[in-house]
């Protein structure tokens, strides 16, 4: 009588601790909830998985901006470690959570040569052929290499792609990866607003753009495109250097653009795509003016976007320097989730 007593609740001990880890189990991805503002009421999902850049650092940063300052729920994705549910931007074939793209208003790609499961991918095409707008950062224009599985239907999105040249950079953010512009690690960017779209909403109140990555070589950009900002190459890696003299600013390549893409349901997209977009690039109060501007271009809210968009931090800021293997180990979502109320001494 006591063993099968013993066992009974051995039984219920192992139910309810079970239940209890099934509980307390963590989301692989993050969301923050959006407060007041013109954005209340709209999705995005920001897609981050990039060996280099650290874009799991940048995005978490940009979706606290745009929930907290205007109002957008954001939720973020990651490459995640299957085996312990960490960020492992190393993991080039995992990325939980894509299915949330088909209830959002927005999505934010800065991913860097990802093999997605066709389950995962499918949710990636279905976006982006569903007419809602786009938003490419960095290595996005190279956001995916096929060398796994070149038969699988999603193979036509590699950065190399001759089935649909130059794959979802080229044909969807209007470019893919060409080079090194400027000197990788040696020369930084400085971003110089184009006049002829010096009154686009975009750049509303954006007056200074700065970075520590080089200029992306650009060729591809079709007519169609409307160039914002141009990346001019500076001899070192502070934002007072001078610009190289010679052919590499002569001219400048193209760093932030706008242009639109339509898909086979024969719906079309806006698109905004820069080049920048690296957690460091991000220190610029410039660049990120830029990002969240387009955000509210993106989902038509141009009206809406303020003579200049509050884009302080949200809590503390302090991203990693690019370069592969530096991201912060056993990272998992649930150690980025925002506090009900942001820190004292930051407005909403």
């Amino acid at each position: 009588m006591r063993t099968s007593i013993r066992a009974w609740l051995m039984g219920m001990l192992l139910v309810a601790l079970t239940s209890g880890l099934m509980v307390r189990a963590d989301d692989p991805w993050v969301v923050y909830e959006g407060k007041q503002g013109p954005g209340r009421g709209k999705q995005i999902v920001l897609v981050a998985g990039d060996e280099e850049y650290r874009s799991e650092e940048a995005l978490p940063m940009l979706a606290k901006i745009l929930a907290v300052r205007h109002g957008f729920t954001c939720t973020v994705l990651f490459s995640i470690n299957p085996e312990d549910g960490t960020i492992d931007p190393l993991n080039q074939t995992n990325i939980p959570g894509l299915e949330k793209l088909r209830t959002a208003d927005l999505m934010i790609i800065a991913t860097r040569f990802r093999e997605l499961p066709d389950e995962e991918m499918k949710y990636i095409d279905e976006y982006v052929n569903s007419g809602k707008p786009i938003i490419g950062l960095r290595t996005a224009t190279h956001a995916f290499a096929y060398r796994r599985n070149p038969d699988s239907p999603y193979a036509k999105y590699h950065f190399r792609s001759t089935q649909w040249p130059g794959g979802f950079g080229q044909q969807v953010l209007g470019e893919t990866w060409i080079n090194h512009h400027g000197r990788h690690r040696h020369e930084s960017t400085r971003g110089v607003i184009n006049p002829k779209y010096r009154d686009h909403p975009i750049l509303r109140g954006v007056e200074d753009i700065w970075g520590p990555t080089d200029v992306y070589g650009i060729k591809n950009l079709t007519d169609e495109a409307q160039v914002l900002v141009f990346g001019q190459v500076l001899s070192g890696m502070d934002p007072d250097d001078p610009p190289v003299a010679g052919p590499k600013n002569d001219p400048m390549m193209p760093l932030a653009w706008v242009k639109t893409f339509t898909g086979s349901q024969g719906k079309t997209s806006r698109v905004f795509c820069t080049t920048m977009g690296a957690a460091v690039d991000f220190l610029s109060e410039g660049l990120r003016r830029l990002v969240v501007n387009a955000c509210y271009w993106c989902v038509g809210l141009e009206d809406e976007i303020p003579e200049e968009s509050n884009v302080d931090f949200v809590g503390p800021y302090e991203p990693s320097f690019y370069g592969f293997g530096k991201f912060k180990k056993g990272m998992r979502p649930s150690d980025l989730k925002l506090e009900d109320d942001p820190p004292a001494g930051y407005a909403r």
